[in-house]
């Protein structure tokens, strides 16, 4: 089974589904397979006191959907469910295998659109109550407000940061949300003039986000579209609007409200766990509360009245990426793990109080919690969980200007938990290392020259340059598949970047310090100079955008367009509604995404094809699979190196 096959009736796929079940590791395997010792420990710690994990979860879930796994399941009405067979190619409706895988994947993508841009939304109006003085907390990075305004065609001449502030949050809220049909301001203004003009021939620029998301609900509501070619063309449509507004719009309203990621060097992984202090971990997705949250728990009050109460002080860590967020602007947030991890994290018992605020924070994050006495608090109407206490945000946002009374209440009821928890015993392994954080475009431009990485494709010492990203999956080995293609990538001499939950492996592996350099082929060092690391950690998942920045800014540098460049995205344990959504959004980019997960289209040959190959012949990107990590790697270098030889005549 790979990704380039396809079939030709609804039984073809049965054997290579069955064969691709017989690959998905179980909890076992995990525990003694995974790559980090710290996360080793920690499961055999689990297994011993018997907590479940993910892993755990999915063995239960064993054997798994044969149809589900091939997309040709459908739950859209109450006819059915029905399976495609072939006894039966065709659902009560009257869809066939090809409508269905369709349906599904577009609903999917949907999803992803939405959940990035519902946080996004909560940035944009919180940059906009910043601006109009309802919400107390200052415009971090103006130039970047200038900037961007700049770009967008706001005036700022005359004017005050707070005014294009104001109009810079309409003018993305209006991306987001439009509802009468007109240009998509951030694509035209941002995307390489050459892909808007294929976009605009596809017919696939989308109105706004939120438009697109209804109208895949719509479209794929009973008996509306039948057709699963004009049903892809609103997937490509969700790709369009998932990243340039809910990745890049919220992007720049995030970097304008809190500032740009500050380069610097962190400890990393379980072992810097501090004992004695106040240990609040951060987890999720949205930055306005946890914003407040760390700068009022780092302020010299709270920290006073901690060291009263007889701790040495209070300390940060950061879950998934709310935390790497918080982690790239303040400071002193130390990064311990990504969302299918959590739990091992909050299993230590060294947590006094866990935020959540949304995606990605499962609710067995509170048996765990329960067991070792840490508080849980939820800071969304989005995203509660039984049991858990709440400070946040109404759903309205009518309550922004409470920000940073909502954030004390948080750090005193953190201050009572580590209390209430003096007795409770620790586990933490005794792993950390170094990593080096911060990348964005504008650091690389100043501190290495993008000049210099474009004469280094041309030399041939970087093959080319690889983002790899992505949430990790128990289909796989947990973080194996994402460290072992990143290890090969660069001692192929690919340059690699990373964010969001794959980073926190590679940071952990010490890819990420200048030290890592030492399993780089020898062209990569020869550019790197002993003085970077060879993956570079450009932040959260939403700093996909800095990503697309960078390759935009090369392949301009280099006179070329975007889809002819040595450029690749790479998700190797992608596991959820957004992680379609960042490999689409490169795709559309026209360059080929790669993973070690499939998705759920091996029911249908039309679709499968046109994901694996005929997307490729109009957009220049494609989706490829390999179960095998390495010769993943290897596949993405090849391509890399037949880019590169073609750009570089």
């Amino acid at each position: 089974m790979n990704g380039h096959s396809h079939h030709d009736n609804p039984n073809d796929y049965a054997e290579a589904i069955a064969a691709y079940k017989k690959s998905f590791p179980s909890a076992r395997e995990v525990r003694s397979q995974t790559p980090d010792p710290a996360t080793r420990e920690m499961l055999e710690f689990f297994a011993a006191n018997n907590l479940q994990t993910p892993f755990d979860r999915f063995d239960t879930q064993k054997p798994h959907c044969s149809f589900g796994l091939a997309g040709v399941c459908c739950k859209i009405c109450v006819m059915g469910p029905c399976k495609i067979t072939a006894k039966a190619p065709k659902g009560a409706c009257g869809a066939d295998a090809d409508l269905i895988v369709a349906r599904n994947l577009l609903r999917t993508i949907a999803a992803g659109v939405a959940a990035h841009g519902a946080r996004g939304r909560e940035v944009m109006i919180a940059l906009k109550a910043a601006a109009q003085g309802k919400l107390d907390m200052p415009i971090a990075s103006p130039q970047k407000v200038l900037a961007s305004s700049k770009a967008l065609g706001i005036a700022v001449e005359g004017r005050n940061i707070n005014e294009i502030a104001n109009d810079l949050a309409d003018l993305l809220l209006e991306d987001l949300s439009r509802t009468l049909p007109s240009d998509h301001k951030t694509i035209k203004a941002f995307a390489a003039k050459e892909r808007v003009e294929l976009w605009e021939k596809l017919d696939i620029l989308p109105i706004g986000a939120m438009h697109e998301v209804f109208e895949a609900f719509h479209r794929t509501s009973t008996g509306t579209d039948g057709d699963w070619r004009n049903v892809m063309k609103q997937f490509l449509r969700c790709a369009l609007a998932f990243s340039w507004s809910s990745v890049l719009g919220s992007s720049i309203a995030m970097d304008s409200l809190f500032g740009l990621p500050k380069r610097g060097e962190m400890k990393c992984n379980l072992g810097a766990l501090k004992e004695g202090f106040v240990n609040i971990a951060v987890h999720g997705h949205s930055p306005v509360l946890v914003s407040a949250i760390v700068q009022a728990g780092q302020s010299e009050k709270w920290q006073t009245k901690a060291r009263e109460l007889g701790a040495n002080g209070i300390q940060f860590y950061g879950v998934c990426c709310s935390g790497l967020s918080a982690m790239y602007r303040y400071g002193g947030v130390i990064p311990l793990s990504n969302a299918v991890g959590a739990e091992l994290v909050v299993g230590t018992g060294a947590l006094d109080l866990w935020v959540a605020d949304v995606q990605d924070v499962f609710p067995t994050i509170m048996e765990v919690a329960n067991c070792f006495k840490t508080v849980v608090v939820t800071t969304s109407d989005s995203a509660r969980l039984p049991g858990a206490e709440f400070y946040g945000f109404d759903r309205h946002h009518s309550n922004l200007s409470e920000a940073k009374a909502l954030a004390d209440k948080i750090i005193a009821r953190s201050i009572k938990s580590y209390e209430n928890r003096r007795n409770i015993p620790r586990h933490i392994p005794n792993y950390e290392i170094s990593a080096e954080i911060g990348f964005s475009v504008e650091s690389i431009a100043q501190e290495v020259g993008l000049e210099r990485i474009v004469a280094a494709l041309k030399s041939g010492d970087i093959i080319g340059v690889v983002n790899l990203v992505g949430c990790s999956n128990p289909r796989v080995i947990y973080e194996k598949a994402a460290l072992q293609t990143a290890c090969e990538l660069i001692k192929r001499n690919a340059l690699v970047l990373t964010n969001g939950c794959a980073s926190f492996v590679l940071m952990k592996a010490g890819l990420c310090a200048v030290k890592g350099a030492q399993m780089a082929g020898e062209g990569l060092q020869k550019f790197l100079a002993g003085k970077l690391p060879p993956i570079w950690h450009f932040g959260e998942c939403l700093d996909n955008a800095r990503a697309s920045a960078l390759f935009k800014a090369l392949a301009a540098l280099a006179d070329k367009p975007i889809k002819d460049m040595p450029f690749a995205f790479a998700s190797p344990e992608w596991s959820n509604e957004k992680g379609l959504g960042a490999s689409s959004a490169f795709r559309v980019l026209g360059m080929n995404s790669y993973h070690c997960v499939y998705p759920p289209v091996q029911g249908s040959s039309a679709v499968s094809d046109w994901l694996y190959r005929e997307s490729g012949e109009t957009l220049g990107g494609v989706m490829r699979v390999n179960l095998d990590p390495i010769a993943l790697a290897e596949e993405i270098a090849l391509d890399l190196k037949t880019k590169r030889a073609n750009a570089f005549v």
